[in-house]
């Protein structure tokens, strides 16, 4: 036997983010008459005068929980066409999860390689390829309070520490925040004090180098083991894409 624990923040109207999808809902009385038409036949052929209700949605492939893909960083990555949505390995967005807790850094600090096996070392582990690594900073508290608050109370992963993870065989990176780097107002500030372009989403832009991905805007990673538990983070297929909305989960053995 197994539990599923959702990992996943929603898709909806007003979310805490830049730019959240807008959700049309159309009622179970509209549907008699969008179904009616496409069968030609009137409202009243439906019982109750009510036939299925539907949504309909946009917004960026970005929004909510979301895998990004190679192609979001750039076109070309190892030397080769990056991967858009639609042609990453589903392999690469299943397995071992293994929870770094990132909960003592303060918002605007980069995660480092010493982080990190601080980290492992507290939970006895040694990571291998495959595993999913998922940074807990904790400002998934903040979803549900202000943009502005959630985008900027979060620690992100510096270019060093993404090195580290991908020579040790990951592929897929997770962390419970708006961005793998640190927030806007940190990065903006620090290409403000130096005029260095490095500094400015330095983990996607590393993917232009190292093939890998990002589920971002994770949620409840306290709620799951550190270890032991398998991920499973599918993204949707949407061709030729960026990014593709997914319901991370996490799977514990009872």
């Amino acid at each position: 036997m197994f539990r599923i624990i959702d990992i996943s923040l929603p898709h909806e109207n007003g979310g805490t983010e830049p730019y959240p999808p807008t959700i049309e809902f159309s009622p179970h009385e509209a549907g008699a008459e969008r179904l009616g038409k496409l069968a030609g036949v009137t409202a009243d052929a439906f019982p109750h005068r009510m036939a299925l209700a539907t949504d309909r949605i946009s917004g960026s492939s970005h929004s909510g929980t979301h895998i990004d893909a190679p192609f979001h960083y750039s076109p070309v990555c190892e030397g080769k066409p990056s991967k858009t949505v639609d042609e990453v390995p589903l392999e690469w967005c299943v397995g071992p999860g293994v929870v770094l807790d990132m909960r003592h850094k303060n918002p605007g600090d980069e995660i480092t390689i010493e982080d990190m096996q601080q980290a492992l070392e507290k939970l006895n582990y040694t990571l291998k390829p495959g595993d999913i690594v998922l940074l807990h900073t904790g400002c998934d508290k903040y979803w549900g309070t202000d943009t502005k608050t959630y985008l900027a109370m979060q620690s992100g992963l510096g270019i060093s520490g993404l090195d580290w993870l991908l020579d040790q065989g990951i592929k897929c990176i997770g962390i419970d925040a708006w961005t793998l780097d640190r927030p806007v107002s940190a990065m903006a500030k620090a290409y403000h004090e130096t005029g260095d372009q490095s500094v400015l989403w330095a983990t996607h832009l590393y993917g232009r180098h190292r093939e890998y991905l990002q589920i971002e805007k994770l949620g409840h990673l306290e709620d799951i083991p550190p270890v032991g538990a398998y991920i499973s983070a599918l993204p949707v297929k949407f061709k030729g894409a960026t990014a593709g909305w997914c319901r991370a989960v996490a799977i514990v053995k009872d």
